[in-house]
């Protein structure tokens, strides 16, 4: 059995050196920006596939620790939400750009 099942929250990165004035610092910042979304995606597409495994061998008898398929369900869940949330802000943030008049 695995003592350290449960794997650590990591930081997606740091908006530091991205200057926003040149067209490098908006490339750049457009492939942070598209980072940490197929990051997110990508997450919620492991805890899932990790979800289903542990169903199915829990649904088979092979496995010794029923608690772990309650974890990775709490697990994908809470992707989920972080995608959903991700996604909610940014389109907030487009809408709020949307409204500024130059």
């Amino acid at each position: 059995m695995e003592t350290n099942f449960i794997t650590p929250i990591q930081l997606w990165g740091s908006i530091e050196g991205i200057n926003t004035g040149s067209a490098a610092g908006t490339a750049a910042s457009d492939g942070m920006f598209r980072g940490i979304f197929e990051s997110a995606v990508q997450d919620v597409r492991d805890t899932e596939s990790n979800l289903q495994t542990q169903q199915y061998l829990l649904a088979t008898g092979q496995i010794d620790d029923p608690h772990s398929v309650q974890i990775a369900a709490s697990e994908a869940q809470l992707s989920t939400s972080m995608l959903v949330q991700l996604r909610n802000k940014a389109l907030d943030s487009y809408n709020e750009l949307m409204r500024i008049s130059l």
